[in-house]
């Protein structure tokens, strides 16, 4: 959306000028024609040299061409299709395989611009937890660098890092700076979370399946069922993102022993179910393993489950395998090819194909209805206060909630004012919450009716 911003200011910044004149200092000889090259790639080429070797202010060459880069695929108007740069890359990659020199902290964005770092997990026994962190502690700096106004991603960056190598915290406290300096740590980020609740009900949190480690992840997390005899399990997939596309093959497979699970469409409306039958991590058709779970089971869903995740609950409601809980899944329903052997070291995600459910439903822009409709009340309340008559750039000064806030209106006198109320946590030592998370206690009520 930026670059679409950016494309359409140049373009009336241009056309200003040429309404207006403009003095021509020199003109610019442009190259010969290459018989191999198309009109448009020589008009591309003469534009980049003139603007290399004649711009007033000297450009990077990296910088331009990044743009370009940009520019060709905004054209596309595909938010699925992006260009990952090398810097970026080296994070997405530790993402990827699921293992990274860290603290052990989960951090959620501070800002409802998502912006800054809170933590809002710590994992046991690492880094973090041993320093004193606790959850609630928002990062201010970062080896002396203010990141509050930084991306969550950016903020992970700086404080992720290299083996024996340590980074300087300053963490906000209930109004209190606290300095912290922790050493990092090889950390393995479990993508699956397991959890036996009362009744000897199962809980299966999957996270992401942007994780390598999901396959041996899952086969634990069955085995765990199987040791602890549960008879009643809860697949909880609110809140992810997606992934891997075997992932999701893989874990819709592990409570299916025959059915699909999922089929692609091309660019020529081809249909074709992915991987191989030889294949069991990634193959579109579901097989009956001894592992698989067979008993009863829900999926929880929200309205960020997305792709991956809308792989499995699609699967496992056309199936008739499980009830879907929750809310309107997102509606990525687009598959992506990823190169990611550029010769810069970053990576290109390409929409490739569309993706289908067993019953050939597609969801993409759409998502999937959940077999029963539930809001998820873990998500906090969004309060927003406007108001006008004020004069341009004056500040009001209100009271909300016991907290004494200050406004600046805006040219027109406008002001607004957004509060964002804390997300729900559960109890400490538990990802769930059986009283208030209303998703939560739907599924288990419908488990117990069956």
């Amino acid at each position: 959306m930026k670059l679409n911003g950016k494309v359409a200011l140049v373009l009336l910044g241009l056309t200003s000028t040429l309404a207006i004149g403009y003095a021509q200092l020199r003109s610019y000889q442009t190259t010969s024609s290459s018989s191999n090259a198309t009109v448009q790639e020589q008009t591309f080429r003469d534009i980049y040299n003139a603007i290399k070797s004649e711009y007033l202010t000297p450009v990077e060459e990296k910088k331009l061409w990044e743009g370009a880069i940009s520019g060709l695929i905004g054209s596309l108007e595909d938010q699925f299709t992006y260009y990952t740069p090398p810097e970026d890359n080296v994070y997405d990659q530790q993402e990827l395989e699921g293992q990274f020199f860290g603290i052990g902290a989960t951090l959620t964005p501070s800002n409802p611009d998502g912006s800054g770092a809170t933590i809002s997990e710590l994992m046991q026994g690492m880094p973090a937890q041993q320093a004193g962190l606790q959850i609630g502690d928002r990062v201010l700096k970062v080896n002396g660098e203010d990141v509050t106004k930084l991306t969550l991603t950016k903020v992970v960056q700086k404080i992720r890092g290299e083996e024996n190598t340590s980074v300087k915290l300053e963490i906000e406290r209930a109004g209190a700076t606290l300095n912290f300096d922790i050493a990092r740590k090889k950390i393995t980020d479990y993508a699956v979370y397991t959890e036996i609740l009362p009744g000897n009900v199962g809980y299966v949190q999957v996270r992401t399946f942007y994780n390598k480690q999901i396959f041996s992840q899952v086969d634990q997390a069955l085995k765990t069922m199987s040791d602890k005899k549960v008879d009643k399990l809860i697949l909880d997939l609110r809140d992810n993102g997606g992934g891997l596309l075997c992932g999701g093959i893989y874990v819709a497979d592990a409570f299916l022993n025959k059915g699909n699970i999922v089929s692609l469409k091309d660019r020529t409306g081809k249909e074709s179910i992915p991987g191989s039958a030889f294949d069991s991590t990634c193959y579109g058709v579901a097989k009956a393993a001894k592992t698989d779970y067979t008993g009863k089971m829900v999926v929880l869903v929200n309205r960020n489950s997305a792709s991956a995740s809308e792989i499995v609950a699609g699967a496992l409601q056309d199936n008739d395998r499980a009830r879907v809980i929750g809310e309107k899944t997102f509606g990525k329903g687009v598959a992506q090819d990823v190169i990611n052997n550029l010769p810069d070291g970053g990576k290109l995600a390409l929409v490739a194909n569309e993706w289908l459910t067993p019953d050939g439903r597609s969801i993409h822009k759409v998502g999937i209805t959940p077999d029963i409709t539930v809001e998820d009340s873990r998500f906090p309340k969004v309060v927003t206060l406007e108001g006008t008559g004020a004069a341009p750039g004056e500040k009001i000064k209100m009271t909300i909630g016991g907290k004494e806030v200050e406004l600046t209106a805006d040219k027109e006198g406008k002001f607004t004012y957004t509060q964002v109320g804390e997300r729900r946590q559960p109890p400490a030592g538990s990802r769930v919450d059986l009283t208030g998370d209303t998703i939560l206690k739907k599924g288990l009520e419908v488990l117990n009716q069956q």
